[in-house]
């Protein structure tokens, strides 16, 4: 039951990003002062969700390598960033405030849901780890040494470069956007 409810929240929380990107779009109003801060952090969420996905192996273990050793949703954590850099750049306060929202709104369920899924899976050793790393604000000492290192591999298996190519777009829209909407 759980593994289907997180599945159609899935569906739901990718069409419903898509929805809020084109919306974004349309009412943002950049500047590129605005642009180049708003990139600057999103780029910093850029990085930590590809170190995220560079140690995320999707099994029946539990991932704790990486940026996993300092919060229990790294790539969470990495999509709040872009968010918030995208916030920045929009120019618009309440747009970058309903990104925010946005983003609570979807994302806070989806942690639950995975974290009754991991407790359900991999038991003890899931409790041991969150008992110890934050769910979101990471924590300033990593949590236990692992000797996994990155792996582009597993950057790539994962499809990490699709939110970077997304990034890419998006930003590239902006610019253009700043240029004609500042003249």
């Amino acid at each position: 039951m759980g593994n289907q409810v997180n599945k159609t929240f899935q569906k739901i929380r990718v069409a419903a990003g898509y929805l809020f990107t084109v919306v974004f779009l349309v009412l943002c109003r950049p500047t590129f002062t605005l642009l180049a801060i708003g990139l600057a952090v999103a780029l910093v969420g850029l990085l930590l969700r590809a170190w995220a996905c560079g140690h995320l192996r999707k099994a029946k273990e539990l991932d704790t390598s990486g940026p996993y050793g300092y919060t229990r949703n790294p790539l969470y954590v990495g999509s709040l960033l872009i968010t918030i850099g995208f916030a920045i750049a929009s120019g618009v306060w309440w747009l970058a405030a309903l990104a925010l929202v946005f983003f609570a709104g979807i994302y806070w369920p989806v942690i639950n849901v995975e974290t009754a899924e991991l407790e359900r899976v991999i038991g003890e050793e899931y409790r041991e780890y969150a008992s110890d790393v934050p769910v979101f604000i990471p924590r300033a000492t990593r949590w236990k040494k692992s000797d996994k290192p990155f792996d582009f591999r597993l950057y790539l298996r994962n499809g990490e470069y699709n939110a970077a190519l997304g990034v890419i777009l998006a930003a590239a829209f902006l610019a253009i956007k700043a240029f004609y909407w500042d003249k």
